[in-house]
């Protein structure tokens, strides 16, 4: 096997197979158990094994397991759209599956460009990113990404995009929220009202991005771009596949600020975390500019082979009847409050250079030098080698570079995130000390 966003030089020495999961809990092959720090990557949401998804699958395959959707719809997908219009920002009434975060977004980006197409504005062409924007890693969505680390050797391969800075609070001289975002929605509106007449959309990870580093948005930033997007016709682009399903205390981050989005992709937390099904939803008036008749070729010429899968579509009907039933967005939001009081505990600690938070999604900064938040050498690692100190000690999650990332699936227990917490700290405290005050050869 080759794994993603791996070296498989450092799989070689740390090798992990996992083999089964209950609740927040997984155990490899050796019998080892540990927490689920990061939701599995971000889209665990009820813990492993829960057992209405469990059955809602296999009452789907009493029934079928997939037909395409190319021109023919099917049961639970036509049901899964019908929720998702219903708990969706109001105005987004289409919605176009796919089996990714990363896909949902090429879709959207597509969407988008054709839509001026079919208009007429042919000029309208170009899109508009935050710098660290992360929305995948296809050709199109790495082109409206900004992380060089990602993206960096495949730049002859992607299409140019306008990249304007995040509104970063904790990198801001002045450190005061409203000036940074008041100073960041004024480049924004230069921007535009130089090139608004050749810009399609722009693309944003709502109040939070995610692999970019758990970098939190000024309060009043997102609605001040819908704002800016509206004033100059320009298609907003929301990107909830991280944020989406309760991680920020609501059902999806634009709603903490009233924000209605052009398109808005969802995925991650989207079936429970059981299986691949993404969607991209749009509006009446993006919906609009592709219908007609055929020969018009206003047709959106994109699909999967999976698009629409039942079985993933029933766990996603059964994942959003837990949320209503058990309430889960207001107990993440309560969750969050604890977790905020927990995470004060690590402010203590000598190479803490930030700790972000929003809802249930976490970035703890690791650095050398606190006060002049000098970062550790690169080729230290100390991120890494922390979260492989937090593995020994039975908790998983993985880092961005020295950001270490926290995001416990929605059903973890208060006893459950304490003991994550405890975990978290202890190995960032092994690895900060271990490594910046030279106890071991680096």
């Amino acid at each position: 096997m080759w794994l993603p966003f791996t070296q498989m030089s450092d799989y070689e020495r740390d090798p992990l197979i996992i083999e089964s999961g209950e609740g927040v809990v997984v155990k490899d092959i050796f019998g080892n158990e540990y927490l689920d720090g990061y939701s599995s990557l971000w889209l665990n949401v009820h813990g492993h094994r829960k057992t209405e998804i469990d059955e809602a699958i296999r009452k789907q395959l009493d029934s079928i397991a997939h037909s395409t959707l190319l021109g023919a719809a099917n049961v639970p997908s036509v049901l899964l759209a019908e929720r998702l219009i219903g708990i969706a920002p109001e105005g987004l009434t289409r919605v176009f599956y796919s089996d990714s975060g990363a896909t949902a977004v090429e879709i959207a980006v597509k969407m988008a460009y054709q839509y001026w197409q079919n208009r007429g504005r042919t000029e309208k062409t170009k899109f508009v990113t935050l710098s660290n924007g992360y929305h995948g890693d296809t050709v199109g969505t790495m082109s409206v990404g900004s992380i060089e680390l990602y993206h960096k050797v495949y730049t002859s391969l992607l299409f140019d995009a306008l990249v304007v800075p995040f509104p970063a609070v904790n990198r801001h001289p002045s450190g005061d929220e409203q000036t940074v975002c008041e100073e960041s929605l004024r480049s924004l509106r230069d921007l535009f009202e130089k090139r608004h007449g050749e810009i399609a959309g722009m693309t944003v990870e709502p109040i939070v991005q995610g692999a970019g580093g758990m970098n939190i948005m000024p309060r009043g930033y997102l609605k001040g771009v819908e704002a800016l997007c509206r004033e100059f016709d320009i298609l907003f682009i929301v990107d909830e596949v991280a944020t989406g399903f309760g991680r920020t205390g609501k059902m999806f981050a634009v709603e903490h600020e009233g924000v209605r989005p052009d398109l808005m992709t969802v995925a991650k937390g989207l079936t429970g975390g059981y299986l691949p099904v993404a969607a991209t939803l749009a509006t009446e008036r993006v919906y609009d500019a592709f219908y007609g008749k055929y020969e018009d070729m206003k047709t959106f010429f994109h699909g999967h082979s999976f698009t629409g899968n039942q079985l993933g579509c029933a766990a996603a009907l059964a994942n959003l009847d837990i949320f209503e039933r058990e309430q889960l967005v207001q107990q993440a939001s309560d969750k969050a409050k604890l977790l905020a009081e927990l995470l004060k505990d690590l402010r203590g600690l000598a190479h803490i250079g930030d700790i972000r938070q929003f809802g249930l999604m976490c970035g703890i900064e690791l650095v050398r030098d606190w006060k002049t938040k000098e970062p550790f050498p690169f080729e230290w690692r100390v991120g890494y080698r922390s979260t492989l100190k937090m593995r020994e000690l039975g908790m998983l999650t993985r880092p961005l570079g020295d950001v270490v990332v926290f995001m416990p699936p929605l059903a973890t227990t208060e006893a459950q995130l304490r003991e994550m917490v405890r975990i978290l700290k202890e190995g960032i405290a092994w690895a900060t000390t271990t490594y910046a005050e030279g106890r071991v050869g680096v």
